[in-house]
């Protein structure tokens, strides 16, 4: 059998990062999930659709389960159950979303105890990156690869970069006002 549908090498970083932004390119995408010919087969998740609050979101695919307030997004993928608080940017990015929701109230303590919630903090920016499951993105943080780095192994420190692509790891903490 000669199998000429959509298919890409995801065996590099840099291949994942371009196969799932490629899902946001126009006017048509390297694969369309709203193909009547090639369905998707999922297991259904029953999470609420997604809250945008006074966001500014262009050429973006956003996951079930969300909340994005007073933000900007651009060319990127959101995972199912992201959090992106208030005066976030995301530009070219991949994140991967949350295995579970902390609830406002869980949010509140975490902060109260001088920890991070899960997601992207207030006012951070994250640009050519990729951010894994379950990450905790505090306040002000920057990852946008200021120098340019093309590889660098940080994983005590919850992050690697491969091909220019920061990737932060499942379940790291990016404390408050971090530059990458």
């Amino acid at each position: 059998f000669l199998y000429d549908g959509y298919w890409e090498d995801i065996g590099t970083i840099e291949a994942f990062y371009n196969a799932n932004l490629g899902i946001t390119k126009k006017p048509v995408p390297d694969f369309s999930f709203y193909d009547r010919s090639a369905p998707i087969y999922t297991q259904a998740r029953f999470l609420p659709p997604s809250k945008m609050l006074n966001a500014d979101i262009t050429d973006s695919v956003i996951g079930e389960g969300c909340i994005i307030k007073n933000c900007t997004i651009h060319h990127s993928v959101i995972g199912l159950r992201s959090w992106i608080a208030e005066g976030a940017v995301i530009e070219d990015a991949l994140l991967m979303g949350a295995d579970y929701y902390e609830t406002e109230k869980q949010r509140e303590v975490i902060e109260a105890e001088g920890g991070i919630p899960v997601g992207i903090g207030k006012k951070s920016h994250i640009k050519r990156a990729i951010i894994d499951k379950n990450a905790r993105i505090g306040d002000n943080v920057k990852i946008i690869n200021r120098d340019a780095v093309q590889e660098a192994a940080r994983e005590t420190e919850g992050y690697f970069i491969k091909g220019g692509i920061v990737t932060v790891i499942k379940d790291a903490v990016i404390p408050n006002g971090i530059m990458i």
